[in-house]
């Protein structure tokens, strides 16, 4: 989220097992169930969402599901990543640096209040606002005036960006610092959402009890436990809800999850951990999915840590060849992920697969090339993972393939949640490596590299900086054309196959099962469930 993922959303959640991954106000609505749950609704698992539930502050896959349910944006994804307009009537630029939008008129918050241009322009300017501190801020970086509210030092200068303009209650205008050609696409992200006017009277309330525009309006975040929302009848989107509200539930353990599922108990799980890989055909049928999407999995040096400061690129391209992709997905995660071929997974556009041996298995050029390095300080490696996902079963696999083709030790550093796996990146606490994983945040190659290898980006967590690699992603993001700048940032996948800031694993196909009180299960591009098409039996 999911950009951070968007991580792309940025960082990938433990919600999707092997992948990566407000104080309740309402109350239940309808007829419930002995669970808890009220009649119509769907249940599935999910964790507890690491910030307060705002679209500028949520880049995981926790809190990323309820923000998709409780916001739409001016422009989405069809379930191929072909591009659609939501709530803007128009996305237009003749230059691509200025863009006219227009919007849907009779579009309503859940509070009743209309959405307006303003809404948008006066949402944007408080999210890119530095003094606010929101983890997706850097997503208004081409907004002319960006620095002014967002400076890297000090306080803002201004309150709002110049490059930001309302022509009417249905128009405005959004100028860019320099042209970018796929910009209407990064405008499907969850942060370029609107807020109503109601935010800005308790920011930090709003938080734990938020007012969108989405499918369906918030009810109850009982935190550590789920976060309820109710479907809503008269919205206006092309993803209306079939159900009458979902609960996302919290769970420690995807394997605890799974067992509730196939007891009745859990009508969903997104996401199958190690241990019931094998067997959740025959435990659910045709009921486990398996399905291909755009994301990737990777483990990811910090040039803060000791086994990677001022590392050799030759070493960790000696660490990736001596990874036995192809054993591993097919024997520890049973056939369900394949070997990546790139630092970008086949379902977005630009994809291409490298003209490079550095993600091939090779033991004795492995160990050469570690040694050419100068080899790891200490001789030895760490890769940090979150307990709660399922990861530590492909962590140890790859850690022996590690140390048995190149002789450098490697353990697998396990920490109890993700949020604390992710609090740890955040805090350059990493000791080693971590496990990386990505969701596409919007269908473009450029979104695999640029949020998570540019300099300074929020996602950049491996805090990777490199000089050329830079200069080819701005090339890229000023081209001519969107064809251009996808083939420029195919030159930097180039460079980045050279400089290493992460070592591609496996492409990710979403492994899901449900139960028999559900119908209609599907899964977008990004790899997460389409929860709106959700039928109850």
């Amino acid at each position: 989220m999911r950009g951070a993922r968007t991580l792309q959303w940025s960082a990938l959640a433990a919600a999707v097992a092997l992948a990566a991954t407000a104080c309740g106000g309402g109350s239940d609505s309808g007829g419930s169930s002995a669970s808890g749950k009220p009649e119509g609704y769907v249940s599935m698992f999910n964790g507890e969402p690491q910030h307060p539930l705002m679209p500028s502050d949520t880049n995981e896959k926790f809190g990323g599901y309820v923000i998709d349910a409780l916001f739409t944006g001016l422009v989405a994804y069809d379930q191929k990543g072909g591009l659609i307009n939501e709530n803007a009537e128009s996305v237009d630029s003749k230059d691509n640096k200025t863009w006219t939008v227009k919007l849907k008129k009779g579009w309503k918050f859940h509070d009743g209040t209309e959405v307006t241009a303003k809404s948008y322009v006066d949402a944007w300017n408080w999210m890119a606002n530095v003094k606010n501190k929101q983890a997706n801020s850097y997503w208004f970086g081409d907004i002319k005036g960006y620095e002014d509210v967002h400076p890297e030092k000090g306080d803002p200068k201004k309150d709002s960006m110049e490059g930001l303009k309302v022509v009417d209650d249905h128009t405005f205008t959004i100028e860019l610092t320099d042209a970018v050609p796929y910009f209407e696409y990064k405008l499907g992200y969850k942060t370029f959402a609107p807020l109503p006017k109601s935010f800005y009277k308790d920011p930090k309330g709003f938080g734990q009890k938020p007012v969108g525009n989405g499918p369906y309006k918030f009810e109850k975040w009982t935190h550590n436990k789920l976060v309820q929302v109710k479907a809503v009848g008269s919205y206006k989107g092309s993803n209306k809800a079939k159900n009458k509200g979902i609960q996302f539930k919290n769970y420690s353990k995807v394997e605890s999850a799974y067992q509730d599922a196939l007891s009745g108990n859990l009508d969903l799980v997104d996401g199958v951990g190690p241990k019931d890989l094998p067997k959740r055909k025959a435990d659910f049928g045709d009921r486990a999915l398996d399905v291909p999407y755009a994301g990737t999995q990777s483990i990811v040096p910090t040039v803060y840590s000791k086994p990677f400061k001022d590392v050799d690129p030759k070493v960790l391209q000696g660490l990736s060849m001596g990874i036995d992709r192809k054993t591993i997905t097919k024997t520890v995660l049973q056939g369900t992920r394949v070997p990546s071929t790139a630092f970008t997974p086949p379902q977005v556009r630009g994809y291409k697969k490298l003209d490079s041996d550095v993600l091939t298995y090779n033991p004795k050029k492995a160990k050469k090339l570690v040694k050419e390095g100068g080899g790891v300080p200490g001789n030895k490696i760490w890769i940090q993972y979150n307990a709660d996902g399922g990861h530590k079963e492909w962590v140890t696999a790859v850690c022996n393939s590690i140390t048995k083709s190149t002789g450098v030790q490697c353990v697998g550093d396990s920490k109890p949640d993700f949020q604390t796996d992710l609090n740890a990146r955040q805090d350059n606490k990493v000791k080693g490596m971590y496990r990386g994983g990505w969701l596409a945040d919007y269908p473009l190659n450029i979104n695999f590299m640029q949020d998570l290898y540019k300099t300074g980006a929020s996602t950049n967590y491996g805090r990777f900086s490199d000089k050329k690699v830079d200069e080819l992603f701005e090339k890229g993001d000023h081209a001519d054309s969107l064809e251009a700048s996808v083939k420029d940032y195919q030159e930097a996948e180039k460079e980045l196959a050279k400089k290493m800031p992460a070592i591609p694993l496996w492409d990710y196909a979403a492994n899901i099962v449900h139960g028999e009180g559900i119908d209609g299960v599907k899964v977008g591009y990004d790899g997460n469930v389409l929860v709106t098409d959700i039928t109850v039996k």
